[in-house]
């Protein structure tokens, strides 16, 4: 590895080793402790693999269906870690050795008797893992994996599969497994549960890359892919999926789908805006039970709609499911303006009245969740109830912060609440569909806030098309299992942990720093809202082009490292985002360089155009790359257009940029002076910062004191442009009074003259999600009585497109007559949610356009 990438990384990197509990784990932790998976012999251990023969496998031939296929999945799973095929079998005579038995307590004689199947019965999806010694005549020890129901055996299950080697992502992601000879696991028992209770993904938005790839590879979205993505779902111990919408039906479409997730154990509902397990486009698909198809309104056609849901419920009562609530517009738009709250109490009413006569059951033995999407949440702020039993499931601004959170003086809901995120999305200021966008450091800080403040009992994620989301989707999954095990640490520890498991421990580190440092910078700017101005007007877009291809140039290193079967997971999970998005910023630095250099009648524009004409086509060639993966297992996958939006909806094609051609004799004027201007000064940690070219500039972290009430301030690394963040803990603690409190950070600094100053206060974007009217926060200097700062970022307003397109939000505080001569800088804690990324005070000399350094604050 380069030097210079050297430093980058490490510049990166976190001391912290902490392994994340509640994820799917490592393959092949340390062989000590309770039920420990060890990839080799260990004395008293129970032999899983021995000299490269797998252990056989026992399920009750009457097991629960979802039971039986986990329990095949598992020898399966053996095989690829040994090498030989394994056993599954329905009775114990005649075995020996040791055995694995897998089953649900309480449904299983033999279950109860090797296990407590009281402490797991009363429990959701729970599990216990415990080696037992002679556990029938002639066995020697056995795995018991008991589950409280059958998800419980699956999740108990599925966690030593990834722990013995096998990701989840070895199908979705082609991450092969290491062959093991010998695998143990040591004595003992453990549990485990999670604490969201529903947990699962959305596949949205899915033309054309996931829609032509399931029709080449699958003949549709049906039932046969479901299967994958059930697998997938529960692999990733969730158990709850909102199928294909856009032009798709999951039930219309192929019946068999719903049986197929009943056999897997997932749990189907529908997207925000499909009620009662309909998929939106049945209603214009079919004249059934008198439905003409008519207008989607519940005003004048009240009659047809009910019929319509009453169809949905009747066709999946035999299925378990989370029925949807509530209308919207036609086609995902906002109900007619001025729709009444009544209105929609009255449609809720209804709905739940067709629940209870198709199932005969009382409606709050359904489950139920009502989402509280975009202008719906103004109906619930303006009042609008629905029953206690239904889970009110709130939403981000589709940009990655959560809108609204559940009252903490509000008493206990029966269905709690719940959050749908997304890390996909249609709509402005921008599609965003390409390339994974999304920081884990961002969706801990959101999702950690929803756990403080209740949202906990369902968490549902819009993933796009799955791919290339496998890094922000496993983090997600692994957080909805157990957010308070999620830690600070935890997550520092997070990335190195995933790359371990996909790729083993030896390139982990470097691996890990390569994905943080990847999605810090798509996240920056996603790729859809580039263009060419924005590289001919702002310095720090060339900046990020040199600094995407040192990326480049250590995942280059990196992989040429890594075995020839690691390659094309390698290629999915790491080179391609950074390969594609370097190129990216190198067609667009190449496109301004054209236009800037043709502005000076300098004949060197048209070698500009050239490199970028073959940026354009490198384009093309990087998604050919990809979808000739694996013998094209891959096809059409990366074919989701992002070059020449104008508005916020997609190009139909990628289109060039245009380019400027001069005469081939031209020059350019002598006095010209091309180069870019020096990026702003950062100092060491220690010490005064030092005003410099007339402006002081401190990374949050770099603070030289903090002061903690109630409220403790806590740095979260990687979390924004540059080196990170810095917020409070917990995030949901009351308010804090800048005077009396005094919850703080201290940072000190030199200025060099007198001058009227401007500090510019960056801070990660974040919306009010009390409705209160704004978060707050105060900042003094030296012996200056606080000034109290306000900001409320609304979706669709001016503030919010230029917070969510820049990530990152500004806000400007001056101070007059500010003397030259050592000072104390102060920022001090309100509001929770409250995120401090950089502070910059200027003395004359900032650009307007800075939002950076992209990368030189990192490398000190």
């Amino acid at each position: 590895m380069s030097r210079s990438l050297f430093l980058m990384l490490r510049g990166l990197a976190v001391a912290a080793v902490v392994t994340f509990a509640g994820a799917a784990g490592t393959a092949f932790a340390a062989c000590t402790g309770i039920v420990t998976v060890c990839p080799e012999a260990v004395p008293g251990a129970f032999r899983l693999v021995t000299a490269g023969k797998p252990a056989t496998v026992y399920v009750d031939a009457d097991a629960a269906a979802p039971v039986l296929r986990v329990a095949a999945d598992f020898a399966a799973d053996l095989e690829r870690v040994s090498g030989q095929p394994a056993k599954v079998v329905n009775t114990l005579e005649g075995l020996s050795g040791d055995v694995v038995i897998v089953g649900e307590a309480g449904k299983s004689a033999l279950i109860d008797r090797l296990v407590k199947a009281g402490s797991l019965t009363s429990q959701w999806e729970a599990y216990s893992q415990s080696v037992v010694k002679s556990p029938a005549e002639g066995i020697d020890r056995a795995l018991v994996i008991a589950g409280s129901d059958p998800r419980g055996v699956v999740f108990g299950v599925y966690d030593v599969s990834a722990k013995m080697g096998v990701s989840p992502w070895y199908w979705w992601a082609d991450v092969p497994v290491k062959r093991q000879a010998e695998v143990s696991i040591t004595a003992g028992a453990r549990s485990d549960k999670p604490v969201v209770k529903y947990r699962g993904f959305f596949i949205n938005d899915e033309e054309p890359a996931f829609g032509n790839w399931a029709r080449e590879k699958f003949g549709g979205i049906n039932s046969k892919l479901y299967a994958k993505v059930f697998e997938l779902n529960l692999r990733l111990k969730g158990n709850y999926l909102w199928p294909a919408m856009w032009g798709k039906a999951i039930a219309d479409d192929d019946p068999e789908s719903l049986n197929v997730a009943s056999e897997y154990g997932v749990i189907l509902g529908t997207s925000h805006h499909e009620p009662m397990t309909r998929a939106h486009d049945e209603w214009h698909r079919h004249k059934e039970g008198g439905v003409t198809g008519g207008k989607w309104d519940y005003r004048t056609n009240s009659e047809n709609l009910r019929t319509f849901w009453r169809g949905g419920i009747e066709r999946g009562k035999a299925h378990e499911n989370i029925i949807t609530l509530g209308m919207r517009g036609d086609g995902d738009e906002p109900m007619s303006e001025g729709t009444a709250t009544a209105l929609l109490e009255q449609i809720v009413a209804d709905q739940r009245k067709i629940i209870e006569d198709v199932t005969g059951r009382p409606a709050d033995q359904t489950p139920q969740v009502w989402a509280l999407y975009k202008e719906v949440q103004d109906y619930y702020d303006h009042g609008m109830r629905v029953p206690d039993d239904v889970t009110l499931l709130f939403a981000d601004d589709n940009w990655g912060q959560i809108r609204r959170l559940p009252d903490p003086k509000a008493p206990p809901r029966k269905g709690g609440y719940g959050v749908y995120y997304h890390f996909d999305y249609v709509g402005g200021p921008r599609n965003y569909k390409w390339l994974n966008t999304n920081q884990i450091e961002k969706t801990w800080q959101q999702m950690a806030l929803a756990r403080e403040a209740g949202a906990d009992r369902l968490w549902i994620v819009n993933v796009g098309d799955i791919k290339p989301m496998e890094f922000p989707l496993s983090f997600f999954m692994d957080m909805a299992w157990n957010p308070d095990a999620m830690t600070p640490d935890a997550l520092k520890a997070y990335p190195q942990n995933w790359a371990k498991q996909q790729f083993g421990a030896e390139q982990a580190w470097g691996i890990g720093q390569l994905l943080t440092r990847s999605s810090q910078y798509a996240a920056r700017r996603k790729p859809e809202l580039l263009n060419p101005d924005l590289f001919l007007n702002d310095p720090d877009f060339s900046r990020m082009t040199r600094s995407y291809a040192n990326l480049k140039q250590g995942a280059n290193e990196i992989g040429a490292k890594l075995p020839d079967d690691a390659q094309d997971a390698w290629f999915q999970l790491v080179q391609h985002p950074i390969e594609a998005n370097a190129n990216l910023y190198e067609l667009y630095d190449r496109v301004a360089r054209n236009r800037r250099l043709a502005g000076r009648n300098d004949s060197a524009a048209n070698d500009e155009a050239t490199a970028a004409r073959w940026a354009f086509a490198r384009d093309g060639q990087i998604a050919e790359q990809y979808h000739t993966l694996n013998g094209g297992k891959w096809n059409h996958m990366m074919s989701q257009t992002h070059i020449g939006y104008t508005y916020w909806q997609q190009p139909d094609t990628d289109v060039m940029p245009e380019l400027k051609e001069v005469a081939a004799d031209a020059k350019p004027p002598a006095s010209i002076n091309v180069s870019l201007p020096a990026h702003l000064p950062v100092v060491g940690k220690t010490g005064h910062y030092v005003e410099q070219n007339g402006f002081v500039a401190i990374e949050a972290l770099h603070y030289a004191r903090k002061f903690d009430g109630k409220a403790k301030w806590t740095t979260i690394p990687n979390l924004g442009r540059t080196l990170g963040a810095v917020l409070t803990l917990p995030q949901a603690a009351p308010p804090s009074d800048p005077v009396k409190d005094k919850v703080r950070l201290e940072y000190d600094i030199q200025t060099s003259k007198d001058a009227d100053a401007t500090l510019h206060v960056y801070l990660t974007p974040t919306l009010d999600t009390a409705g209160k009217g704004g978060l707050q926060f105060a900042v003094a200097i030296d012996d200056q009585a606080p000034q109290t700062l306000s900001f409320n970022l609304i979706p669709d307003k001016p503030d919010w497109n230029a917070a969510v397109s820049d990530n990152i939000h500004v806000i400007k505080v001056p101070f007059k007559g500010l003397k030259a001569g050592p000072h104390i800088l102060k920022f001090y804690r309100i509001d929770g949610n409250v995120v401090l990324q950089r502070l910059v005070l200027d003395t004359g000399g900032l650009k307007p356009t800075y939002l950076g350094p992209p990368e030189s604050a990192v490398a000190k």
